[in-house]
C-alpha cells in the first residue's frame, strides 16, 4: 500500500473533533505507512491525543493565523505539509473546512481530488473509494493513477479513533502565509434551543407537509404543531429534517412552521444524514424522501394512512395514529422524566 499523509485541523481551543478522529480510523484501517499533518494555533496537544494510532510521522503547522479557517492560510498549510510528506494518497474529513481548501491544493500540486467518499478498501496493492451519486442513488467505487490523490471522507461513516493518547514528536513545517485579506472577528451562531440542525444527534426527526393541513375537525392547527414539534426537540435535542412538500410551502403563500427551512430539507433534493434512528411524522414516504433516510439505521414512522408507502417495507415500525395525539402524550412522557 503507498504512503498515506491524513490531514487533521484543530478546534478553536486545540482538539480534535470528531470526524477528525474518524478519518483517523479511516487511515488505519486502510493499511500503509500513514503520516499525519495537523494544522491548527496548536498542535501538540492534539498530536499528544492521538499519539497511541501509531502514526509514523507527525508534521505540524502551527500559528495564530492558522488557528482560523480561512482558505488561504489553510491552502498553504496543506500544500506545505503534502510536499514535506511526499505521499500519493491524502485523506481529510469532510468538514467544510477542508472542503473548501483542499480542491485549490490539488490544482497546486497537479492533483486530482473526490469528495464524500464513505468507505475505502484496498484491492492489489491500490486504493478505491465508494461514493454516491445521482443523489445517493447510485453508489460507485473509483480509483485513480493520478498522484496526489485528494480523498475528502465523509463523516459517520467509520467509528472515531478512541485509543490512548501519549507523547509524540511533531515536525513542525515552515509555511510562508503572507498577510491574509480575511480575518475572523468572530462566531455568530444561534442559540443552543434555537438550534434545530444537529448533525451528532442520536435522533432525526422528520416533519411533513401534514403539519401544516386541517386536521380531524376541519382546522389548522400551525401554532400547536409548532409548540409539540420544538417541545419535543429541546427535550431530546434531536436534529430537525424535512421534507421539500413542508419547506416548499413558504413560497406559496400557505401556512408554515417557522423555523422550518430549506437547510432542514432531507430528500432526493436535500440532505442525506446519518443518525442512528429515525422517526418520520406527517410525511407520506415517496421514494424522494425514503433517498434521504437511505443511511438511517432505524426508521420510525407515524401516519394516519396504513397503506402509506412507509408501510411497505421502507421504516423498520410504522404507528397508524394522528401525529398530534402520538407527540403530545410523547412530550407528555418526556416531561415526567
Amino acid at each position: 500500500m503507498e504512503p498515506i499523509l491524513l490531514l487533521m485541523h484543530t478546534g478553536a481551543d486545540g482538539t480534535l473533533g470528531k470526524a477528525a478522529l474518524e478519518s483517523l480510523s479511516a487511515a488505519l484501517a486502510l493499511g500503509g505507512q500513514v503520516t499525519v499533518g495537523l494544522v491548527g494555533g496548536q498542535v501538540q496537544a492534539a498530536a499528544g491525543r492521538i499519539a497511541g494510532a501509531g502514526a509514523v510521522r507527525m508534521l505540524g503547522v502551527a500559528g495564530a493565523e492558522f488557528a482560523e479557517p480561512r482558505y488561504a492560510t489553510d491552502a498553504a498549510a496543506a500544500e506545505a505539509l503534502c510536499r514535506a510528506a511526499g505521499a500519493g494518497l491524502v485523506l481529510a474529513a469532510g468538514t467544510s473546512r477542508w472542503a473548501r481548501a483542499l480542491p485549490g491544493v490539488a490544482y497546486r500540486l497537479n492533483g486530482r481530488i473526490d469528495t464524500h467518499a464513505t468507505a475505502l478498501e484496498e484491492t492489489n496493492s491500490v486504493p478505491a473509494v465508494t461514493r454516491w451519486y445521482y443523489r445517493q442513488r447510485i453508489e460507485a467505487v473509483l480509483t485513480r493513477s493520478q498522484r496526489p490523490w485528494f480523498v475528502l471522507l465523509d463523516p459517520r461513516c467509520w467509528p472515531a479513533w478512541s485509543g490512548p493518547g501519549g507523547t509524540a514528536t511533531v515536525e513542525l513545517v515552515d509555511v510562508a502565509a503572507g498577510a491574509p485579506r480575511t480575518r475572523v472577528t468572530g462566531i455568530r451562531a444561534p442559540q443552543t434551543d434555537q438550534q434545530t440542525i444537529r448533525p451528532d444527534a442520536k435522533l432525526l426527526f422528520v416533519a411533513g407537509a401534514g403539519w401544516t393541513k386541517k386536521q380531524a375537525d376541519g382546522a389548522v392547527h400551525g401554532v400547536e404543531a409548532a409548540s409539540l414539534i420544538l417541545d419535543f426537540l429541546g427535550k431530546t435535542q434531536a436534529s430537525l429534517g424535512g421534507s421539500k412538500s413542508l419547506v416548499d410551502l413558504s413560497g406559496e403563500g400557505q401556512a408554515v412552521l417557522p423555523f422550518m427551512t430549506h437547510m432542514n430539507q432531507v430528500g432526493q433534493t436535500g440532505s442525506t444524514p446519518r443518525h442512528p434512528k429515525g422517526l418520520s411524522t406527517c410525511c407520506h414516504g415517496e421514494e424522494p424522501h425514503v433517498v434521504g433516510w437511505r443511511f438511517v439505521m432505524e426508521r420510525r414512522a407515524i401516519n394516519l394512512d396504513a397503506n402509506c408507502v412507509w408501510a411497505r417495507g421502507k421504516a423498520d415500525v410504522v404507528y397508524v395514529s394522528d401525529a398530534f395525539e402520538v407527540m403530545r402524550k410523547l412530550n407528555e412522557i418526556l416531561r415526567g422524566r
